[in-house]
Parts: structure tokens; C-alpha cells; sequence
């Protein structure tokens, strides 16, 4: 029997991303300078219209100073995130 893990929660992600950017107090144009990426990009991530691509979550992380571990644990929002395997 396979057990497939819990659907990641894509909305938990972004509301993330914009809480972050909220704390400091940052504009899409402020973060946009910081991450090396498009204001219209960053828009469309935070507002779930896109997911992003690895590599612009990595730039984004960045400019947050925010470990990648850490803003990618909101997919695992309303569940348990996966546990070390014990060998």
C-alpha cells in the first residue's frame, strides 16, 4: 500500500512570503531591489497567481534573511512535515 503524502499548502507559502515582507515593512519594489527579482514577479508569487521557481524563492529567502528550511516549512501548514528517516 502506498501512503502519499499531504497536498503542500501553496496559500500558507504565500501569506508567508507576505507576512514577511509586512515585518520589515518592505514594498514589492523594496524587496524587488533586495531579491534581484521583478516587482511583477514577486506580486504574482505572493499573490498565488504563480508558485515561483526554486530559484526565485532561494533570492528571496536571501533578501528576507530567512533559511529556505524555514520559509518552505509554511507548505507543511495543518500538518506534520516529514521526520528524519531513522536508520
Amino acid at each position: 500500500m502506498t501512503i502519499f503524502p499531504p497536498d503542500p499548502d501553496f496559500e500558507a507559502l504565500h501569506l508567508e512570503l507576505a507576512r514577511l515582507r509586512a515585518e520589515r515593512g518592505w514594498t514589492y519594489d523594496e524587496l524587488a531591489a533586495r531579491s534581484g527579482l521583478a516587482r511583477r514577479t514577486l506580486i504574482e508569487i505572493e499573490q498565488g497567481r504563480t508558485i515561483g521557481t526554486l530559484k526565485s524563492w532561494h533570492a528571496l529567502a536571501h533578501a528576507l534573511g530567512t533559511p529556505l528550511d524555514e520559509l518552505f516549512g509554511a507548505l507543511c501548514h495543518g500538518h506534520e512535515p516529514p521526520q528524519p528517516m531513522s536508520g
